[in-house]
Parts: structure tokens; C-alpha cells; sequence
């Protein structure tokens, strides 16, 4: 083994000391990667991994630095602004990224964005069909 190889195993034993820990955070932010589109919450997140809610919630903050539900919605939001400049209407962004209501929707996208939906829309669907001129 390097010294590199050692030094990368000492800092995981420190930072990440419970590997069975590490696995069920970094399978519950996958599991939200894969399917961000269907109704996800804590207890759902929390049965797929087989823990606890509360330890579930505990653990992803403290690897990731935000709860499972705020990568959720980073998540959707992410995806929303692709699928609002490939030119899907609002409505229909809302529902594929797995939003309940067009109203909430817009409502989280201003506050994470700055923009309504409908405005980021506008100013990057342009700029996407003139690039492909």
C-alpha cells in the first residue's frame, strides 16, 4: 500500500468511521437521484434503507449538509430548469420532476431561482434555440 492509499484510508476512518453508515447515505442520495420523480419522504427513504427515520435524517445532514428532503428538492428544481429549456410547459415540468401542485412549484422555483418559472423559461429558451442556429 502507498503512503497515499494510507493516508486516503486514515482520513476515511476519521471523517466516514462507520462504512455501514456511509452506505446508507450514499444509497438513500442515489435512490433520490434515480427517481426524484415519484412521492419520496423520510419514511419511504427510511424503508428503503431499513432505518430510522430520524437517524436516516441525522446522518444525511451530517455527510451531505442538508436534509434529505432539501437534496430532494435541489434534485427537482435542477432537473425542472433543463426540462424548461427544452421548451415543456410549466405545467407539464411540474409533474414530471414530481411536484403536486403548479402553484407550489413556481412558488419553491422563485425562491430557490429568483425567477418564476415561466421567466426562466424565457430567458433561456432563446438563448437555447439561438445557439442551435
Amino acid at each position: 500500500m502507498t503512503f497515499y492509499q494510507k493516508e486516503i484510508n486514515r482520513i476515511k476512518g476519521i471523517c466516514y468511521s462507520n462504512d455501514g453508515q456511509s452506505q446508507t447515505v450514499i444509497g438513500t442520495r442515489s435512490y433520490i437521484e434515480n427517481n426524484f420523480d415519484k412521492k419520496l419522504n423520510l419514511d419511504v427513504l427510511s424503508h428503503i434503507r431499513f432505518t430510522s427515520k430520524f437517524h436516516l435524517l441525522r446522518l444525511f445532514k451530517k455527510y451531505y449538509g442538508q436534509t434529505p428532503k432539501q437534496y430532494l428538492i435541489d434534485k427537482r428544481i435542477e432537473q425542472s430548469k433543463n426540462y424548461l429549456k427544452m421548451g415543456r410547459s410549466v405545467s407539464e415540468t411540474c409533474y414530471s420532476v414530481g411536484f403536486e401542485t403548479p402553484s407550489s412549484f413556481s412558488t419553491l422555483f422563485k425562491s430557490k431561482t429568483g425567477l418564476t418559472p415561466s421567466e426562466y423559461q424565457k430567458s433561456n429558451f432563446h438563448k437555447v434555440n439561438h445557439n442551435r442556429i
